[in-house]
């Protein structure tokens, strides 16, 4: 005969308290004496008890409310970002998940505590965040930790904080992968890199700079670090600046974003003039258009469908206080263009 598994009114009886006593410390709420709530997780642990988290939530008719908070602005990736947590959103409803999308603005370390500020006073149930390494940004999200609030890092890292756990890619390892390839670009000949990032305060753009220098070595020469705050305008101006006036430059690492002002430079290059061989992150429309026509030369992809897959799943066994599973790094996908993907326009005239 198969043994039933404990339930919520065994664990009560063994540790002589009531069940709704039971209940307030397997549910995490407050007003349960330090002696109850020892009973309690004791006979938890004797008894081998597993909580039910699904029925739990039905039962108190639980709604999760996640706050994701993104970059505002013209950052095409970012827009995919949010487009797929929107997506999400509408498909998550019926199962009693709410993901409301923020935006504050790039790099505004201000404006993205008092936003923090703000999810802390609603007291929702998860914040996943992009955000730059400052003591602002490290100080909001013990804040929110303090309410016990879990709270993800997304795409950038701010691993002095006391976040829950980072999901985005080893933006090092990307680094790295790209100071290779510029490497095998080149053929053992010696080179010129302009580096090009967002802004070195943002810790996924400065990782992958740092990854780029270890692989290089001192064949190869580094350009001053252009800071375009992810706006293509502010990019295709220094770059071309860049370009014009230090005719060395061989190769172009975009760590940033920005990037369609960038190929709006390459485009506008004489006919017959040499190219500097040009490694971008994050396959987006006008990323992928440059690809295709040669304008770039490799594209180090995130896939922020996955990001957003684990953001969801992350948060929710947070909330329900249960561990994660995993925390590995995301695996970028490298694209040339002789690998990239068909769009949803191709697959569908392929159907057709």
């Amino acid at each position: 005969m198969t043994r039933r598994p404990p339930t919520l009114s065994d664990v009560a009886r063994r540790a002589g308290v009531s069940y709704a006593t039971a209940d307030r410390v397997v549910n995490g709420r407050a007003g349960v004496s330090e002696k109850a709530t020892r009973s309690v997780h004791a006979a938890i642990e004797a008894l081998g008890y597993v909580r039910n988290v699904a029925a739990a939530n039905l039962s108190q008719q639980r709604v999760y409310r996640f706050a994701i908070v993104l970059p505002a602005g013209s950052n095409a990736f970012f827009r995919r970002v949010r487009d797929l947590f929107a997506e999400a959103a509408s498909r998550l409803l019926p199962d009693r998940i709410s993901l409301s999308i923020e935006s504050v603005e790039a790099f505004d370390a201000e404006a993205l505590t008092t936003r923090m500020a703000a999810l802390a006073a609603a007291r929702v149930d998860g914040v996943a965040v992009v955000a730059s390494d400052d003591p602002q940004t490290a100080a909001a999200i013990a804040a929110l930790r303090a309410r016990d609030i879990p709270v993800l890092t997304l795409v950038s890292d701010v691993p002095g904080s006391q976040r829950n756990a980072y999901v985005g890619i080893d933006n090092v390892v990307a680094g790295r992968t790209v100071g290779r390839l510029i490497r095998m670009a080149h053929g053992g000949r010696k080179g010129r890199v302009l580096p090009v990032v967002g802004a070195l305060s943002a810790h996924d753009h400065a990782e992958r700079l740092s990854g780029m220098r270890e692989v290089i070595g001192g064949a190869f020469e580094i350009a001053p670090v252009v800071e375009g705050r992810d706006r293509f305008e502010l990019v295709e101006t220094l770059v071309g600046k860049a370009l014009a006036e230090d005719p060395a430059i061989t190769a172009i690492y975009s760590a940033g974003a920005g990037n369609a002002g960038l190929v709006r430079v390459l485009d506008a290059l004489p006919p017959g003039s040499a190219r500097p061989y040009a490694f971008l992150h994050e396959l987006v429309p006008h990323s992928r258009r440059a690809l295709e026509e040669g304008l770039i030369d490799v594209i180090i992809d995130q896939r922020p469908e996955e990001e957003v897959a684990r953001v969801i799943e992350y948060l929710t066994l947070l909330a329900d206080r249960r561990e994660l599973l995993r925390t590995d790094p995301i695996v970028p996908t490298i694209f040339v263009r002789e690998n990239l993907p068909q769009t949803r326009a191709d697959a569908l005239e392929q159907a057709g």
